[in-house]
């Protein structure tokens, strides 16, 4: 295990570096293909370890590269002590950790508790031993109701679409919460716990520094797995009533695992991807004993607008306060449409955007920065019906994910930008023709360009003791902005109108998404845009 070399200013020490880090996902089969078959793999990943230490980050977040029969991309484990074929081997598994520590990165990685491949040894020797068997007992399975057993055992739905069970050619039905490749597992099972303590220090002792708990609000399911329509033990998560989400049982598990991980040296962590009905609860999931931050993805959410990005900072900060925990705060990720889309495409949708990313970076905590938005990547709207293999399709073909999860481009040479090796006809999804200039090549060559951009506020942002901790104060300004100082030498405001905004000087320029124009001691933010200021210490 290679020793993590630290960069920065918070470089004098390990301790606590997750509270203010910044995050890259890379979602591995479309980050560098490093083998040639126009899927990204492991190699790839290692090959570009000198771009996202440049780019300024602290971490690198990969998703699943375990062996899987990728029904859902990864998200369907077969073996969780394993790399697929696809992305490599252990020992590029081992290599990207240690040349990732050279290059000052640390290294989170996925885990997938909620469920396992209908492929993993666990659910083949369930299938194979029949009803009643311990091993049915490390998932869950239930007789049907109805005079042969031939209704499914509750109501519930799958986060595909369609009923959440799926029954065997015994008679028995089996939970799976996303596709029927992924039965969930019985977390009341002590093996299922026992199994997953020993697979993280599988991967500890190879020298990841942390893991994302995918579904981590999912694995603990209501007592007696009550239907929907019986009020008493199910929760609001969004628009959605659900007695399989956000269950209380849920944080001894995330106690146990953050144990097992402060047992290791280099503060190591825990990331949920929780999905809870309110900020309050989305909190517990950080608490002291528990894991060390939660997606924030009441901040992803908000729409382009002064006063909910407001109420949504003022409020994520002070629950997070409540249990000693930092904020977190993403914009994209691979499983929703990429922001710059969301914000209404084109011209405007890159303009606030790159606003947007100001003012992530500015905020209070950690941050997470999805692949290819540091290039200003929009979501890909018009793949061909082909290649949309994405099974969250099945619920609503509109809301699939492969639109955010083409691959980056790396270099203005077509078909695929230097995603791939030279020869290479095109990449698993086929990449916009007009992707040339949003290329790293590109770029790099543009001082003005979205990549420029990040790499100027990340530079800034380990520069600074205003993102040492400080504070976030709020000050005064025009209706539809927002504004706000660091300490006493730095401030941010953001201007979410579609109009020009005048305003007194609050400082001299640090960077800016779009240039304001300087008239004496008045400011005026041209359209959709963000500002940090350096201000005279008071």
């Amino acid at each position: 295990m290679t020793e993590l070399v630290q960069a920065g200013h918070a470089s004098e020490t390990a301790t606590r570096w997750w509270r203010d880090a910044v995050i890259y996902q890379v979602y591995v089969r479309s980050f560098a293909d490093g083998n040639g078959d126009g899927i990204g793999d492991l190699l790839g990943v290692r090959s570009r370890l000198r771009y996202l230490a440049d780019l300024g980050v602290d971490a690198v977040w990969l998703t699943p590269f375990y062996t899987s029969p990728m029904a859902d991309f990864g998200y369907d484990v077969a073996d969780y002590r394993d790399v697929d074929p696809i992305f490599g081997s252990l020992a590029d598994a081992r290599a990207l950790i240690d040349d990732a520590h050279r290059h000052g990165l640390r290294v989170i990685v996925d885990v997938v508790p909620n469920h396992t491949s209908d492929r993993h040894v666990w659910f083949q020797q369930a299938v194979a031993a029949g009803p009643g068997s311990p091993e049915r007992e490390r998932y869950i399975f239930r007789q049907g109701k109805g005079e042969s057993g031939e209704v499914p055992p509750n109501d519930w739905e799958s986060v595909f679409g369609g009923p959440a069970w799926t029954r065997l050619p015994d008679g028995e039905w089996y939970l799976r919460l996303f596709a029927p490749e992924q039965p969930d597992l019985n977390w009341e099972n002590p093996e299922v716990h026992e199994e997953f303590a020993s697979v993280l220090r599988f991967w500890l002792d190879l020298g990841v520094d942390g893991f994302r708990v995918d579904v981590a609000h999912g694995m603990v399911k209501a007592e007696g797995l009550p239907d929907v329509g019986h009020p008493d033990q199910v929760r609001m998560i969004g628009s959605d009533v659900v007695p399989f989400f956000d269950q209380d049982g849920v944080h001894e598990i995330h106690r146990a695992w953050r144990r097992l991980l402060d047992s290791y040296p280099g503060e190591r962590i825990g990331v949920a991807e929780a999905w809870a009905p309110s900020p309050q609860r989305l909190a517990d999931y950080v608490r002291p004993d528990e894991l060390h931050q939660a997606f924030n993805f009441h901040f992803l959410n908000t729409p382009w607008d002064a006063a909910r990005f407001r109420a949504v900072i003022a409020e994520s900060l002070a629950t997070a306060a409540l249990v000693g925990a930092p904020s977190t705060w993403v914009l994209s990720n691979h499983d929703v449409k990429r922001h710059l889309t969301r914000y209404g495409g084109g011209e405007t949708g890159l303009r606030r955007s790159r606003a947007a990313a100001l003012l992530m970076l500015s905020l209070p905590g950690s941050t997470y920065v999805y692949q290819g938005e540091e290039l200003g990547l929009p979501e890909v709207l018009d793949l061909p019906e082909e290649f949309l293999r994405d099974p969250q399709r099945l619920r609503n073909p509109d809301d699939g994910r492969d639109g955010c999860r083409v691959p980056i481009p790396w270099a203005d040479v077509e078909p695929h930008f230097g995603f791939s090796l030279p020869g290479i006809e095109e990449s698993w999804l086929p990449m916009p023709a007009s992707w040339g200039p949003l290329s790293v090549q590109s770029q790099l060559r543009d001082p003005h360009s979205t990549l420029r951009l990040y790499r100027a506020a990340l530079e800034i942002r380990k520069g600074r003791r205003a993102f040492d901790g400080a504070p976030l104060t709020w000050l005064d300004s025009p209706e539809g902005t927002l504004s706000f100082r660091r300490g006493e030498e730095f401030a941010c405001t953001v201007n979410l109108t579609g109009e020009p905004v005048e305003l007194p000087l609050p400082g001299r320029v640090l960077l800016a998404s779009e240039e304001p124009a300087v008239d004496g001691d008045v400011v005026r933010l041209a359209p959709d845009s963000a500002v940090w200021w350096e201000r005279d210490a008071v």
